[in-house]
């Protein structure tokens, strides 16, 4: 990790985000690129807000280092948070459409991005066994403590899909996985590359309007996650071997009060 100066990055951080607040785009880019010399890993996802004003190239990703640090940041909160006050229930609606779609169960959850375990807790009764992947190591430790997984690793849930393993599951779930990552052909072909044959993906994705979307398959939206368009997903989805199941439009959460829609998406590997 690079030695980095907190005293400066602070200040120039939070210069930044004044400038952002008050309307001053222009300034608030200058000021973001000096947090990102300060940063090059970019703790603070400056390059996420670059995009989401519209300075800079869209990142492929959201930078590993800013989402560890949220998470972490976060983990003691997080399920107060994001279900109570941002209405966020996409486990509970992956469990539905799955009881509904299919009259079995599951041998093995592969959990992408888990986070604190609620997608593991809404599909407990379904999966015998269970397994969580996530970069924040403050939400795997809060996951392990309410005892949902069998087994659980850090890392980032990309590089855990391309990793040479035998294993393979006959379910794999990414909720608020998708918002944190731009370009999704590896997502997918990772997936693929660890998915039983007959066996599920199921996930969540947030999006925009075509209008603003404007022909792009992903882009930085106004709270700095990556939206993408359905095509785009059905797209990779069947280049990767996949055949869809359902996209169903759903509010993913709610932000500042206003509903982000997304997609709740069932495929099956061919």
């Amino acid at each position: 990790m690079t030695d980095i100066n907190d005293e400066a990055l602070a200040e120039a951080y939070n210069r930044a985000l004044s400038l952002e607040k008050a309307g001053k785009r222009e300034e608030a880019a200058e000021a973001y690129q000096e947090v990102l010399k300060l940063d090059p890993e970019d703790h603070g996802g400056a390059a996420v807000r670059l995009a989401s004003m519209g300075f800079g190239a869209t990142p492929d990703k959201a930078p590993d280092a800013y989402v560890s640090t949220l998470f972490d940041q976060h983990a003691d909160v997080f399920d107060n948070v994001l279900v109570d006050q941002l209405g966020y229930s996409v486990p509970v609606m992956v469990a539905d459409r799955l009881s509904k779609l299919y009259d079995r169960s599951f041998k093995s959850l592969l959990d992408l991005g888990c986070g604190t375990g609620l997608t593991g807790e809404a599909l407990f009764d379904m999966v015998e066994h269970k397994t969580g992947v996530d970069l924040s190591e403050g939400m795997l430790e809060i996951a392990d403590e309410k005892d949902v997984y069998e087994d659980l690793y850090l890392g980032e849930v990309v590089s855990f899909l391309h990793k040479e393993e035998e294993e393979r599951w006959d379910l794999i779930v990414a909720t608020d996985v998708l918002p944190y990552l731009g370009g999704l052909e590896d997502f997918f072909k990772g997936a693929a590359m660890n998915i039983e044959k007959g066996g599920v993906l199921a996930f969540s994705s947030e999006t925009l309007p075509e209008e603003i979307l404007n022909g792009r398959t992903y882009m930085v939206g106004a709270f700095q996650r990556f939206a993408h368009s359905e095509t785009y997903i059905r797209e990779l989805l069947e280049k990767n071997g996949f055949s869809v199941k359902e996209v169903e439009p759903i509010i993913v959460r709610y932000e500042q009060g206003q509903p982000v829609p997304g997609h709740l998406v069932i495929a099956e590997s061919n």
